[in-house]
């Protein structure tokens, strides 16, 4: 490094010891020439110093840089643009893999000339890629993309629109948005439109006084109101009635309703979140949903992938699941059952999945998921192997990758993928990989 740049590096490396979040500097041949206190508490393992080290090494335990791994490298974009570049990664910690939310910035010398990088790396903890009982688990292509976009949308209060198959976990997906965002220490408020008709909705949404109908013994507080300060999350918002949108979307623009019977005003601020596993788009061609509405709930729209587009999640749903079903001591699943579980289509996404297990498990006196405890639609992939759904070719193709750049032994790799020796070796057999 010229010597030109080495009081500028000095007063960097000064100026990021009192940074919070963790933070690396890097030269441009992706080595570690500075790393605060925060990242070496965070990241650092003792006895292992990363200085001189590698990033890609330290973070991934790549021999190569990560684009030559199949991942997104934003050192290599940022030495194109001169720009600021953001990404997330799963990397290794102390703690086992974990998402990383990597932003990195290139530090210009006095030529205009990028001759060193600033990585600060923020660990997301509403997701893991290891088993858990209470948050979103995965670290499959699909599932990481819409945990790029949660991320992005969750410190602005922009609408968010989560779109996907029934059961694919978009009140899971919407509670960690609302831990994600400013408004984590208000009340996340959850108003289910399924079944509601309209008299039913609008008292349950914006509340009534006493005396307002038959039955109206009380003065109620609304959902709308009981948000105030927090997020209101309206779930499966295509089955609103019609003749209720009009009132919602006055609510969503002012944050202003009056309760069912009362003359006053009431104003409640809250962050809105809608999903719903309806096509809207086509619904407001047909005239059941208003397109000003639309519009207005789908500024940050989110798609939540279908179980079977994120096939390599199985193994750690599964764990994560019999966690949450048998929290003392969860069943394990042996091999067979394991393997016909991962070829399953699940039509009914994660909800599905999770009522197989909850059934499987009344059937493992032992503490053991065997095939025969699963349902006939799930062993019948053992007799009609014709009807067993391929796996994507991407995922062969990204296997097949790590093992060719991966210089490390099969149970480094196995760390790497996030998966058991045993279930690396079983999906090795089933892409037909020696």
């Amino acid at each position: 490094m010229p010597s030109s740049r080495t009081p500028h590096m000095q007063a960097l490396v000064s100026y990021l010891e009192h940074d919070g979040l963790p933070t690396i500097v890097l030269d441009t041949e992706y080595n570690i020439i500075a790393a605060n206190t925060a990242y070496q508490r965070q990241f650092g393992v003792e006895g292992k110093p990363h200085i001189g080290a590698k990033c890609h090494r330290v973070s991934h335990q790549y021999a190569v840089p990560c684009d030559q791994a199949g991942e997104l490298c934003p050192m290599r974009k940022a030495h194109e643009t001169g720009a600021p570049e953001r990404v997330l990664h799963i990397h290794h910690t102390p703690r086992g893999p974990e998402h990383v939310d990597v932003e990195l910035r290139p530090i210009l010398d006095d030529r205009g000339e990028v001759f060193a990088y600033v990585e600060r790396l923020t660990s997301v903890t509403v997701a893991s890629v290891q088993p858990q009982k209470n948050i979103l688990v995965g670290r499959s292509a699909a599932f990481n993309d819409a945990l790029i976009a949660l991320q992005r949308a969750a410190p602005a209060q922009i609408p968010v629109l989560l779109q996907g198959e029934s059961g694919t976990g978009k009140e899971l997906f919407a509670r960690a948005l609302h831990v994600s965002s400013p408004r984590a220490n208000g009340p996340l408020v959850v108003v289910d439109c399924t079944g509601l008709t309209e008299s039913l909705f609008e008292s349950e949404l914006f509340g009534y006084e006493k005396g307002a109908f038959t039955g109206a013994l009380q003065r109620k507080i609304g959902l709308a109101e009981a948000a105030h300060g927090g997020t209101l999350f309206l779930d499966e918002i295509g089955e609103v009635p019609l003749a209720m949108q009009v009132k919602l979307l006055r609510l969503i623009e002012s944050g202003s309703f009056r309760p069912v019977g009362s003359l006053r005003t009431v104003h409640s601020d809250f962050r809105l979140v809608a999903a719903t596993h309806k096509p809207l788009k086509e619904m407001v061609a047909a005239g059941s949903f208003r397109q000003d509405l639309y519009y207005r709930i789908s500024a940050f729209p989110v798609r939540l992938p279908a179980l079977r587009e994120r096939s390599e999640d199985l193994p750690l749903l599964i764990d994560s699941l019999l966690q949450r079903l048998a929290p003392g001591t969860p069943p394990r699943v042996d091999e067979q059952a394991m393997n016909l579980l991962c070829l399953y289509a699940y039509p009914g996404n994660i909800r599905e999945l999770r009522n197989i297990l909850e059934r499987a498990r009344l059937f493992a006196d032992d503490g053991l998921i065997r095939a025969e405890h699963l349902p006939a639609e799930v062993r019948g992939q053992a007799e009609a192997p014709s009807l067993m759904r391929p796996r994507k070719r991407s995922e062969l193709e990204q296997l097949a990758h790590a093992l060719e750049v991966f210089k490390g032994s099969r149970s480094e790799l196995a760390v790497e993928l996030g998966l058991s020796e045993r279930t690396l070796y079983r999906r090795l057999k089933a892409l037909g990989i020696r």
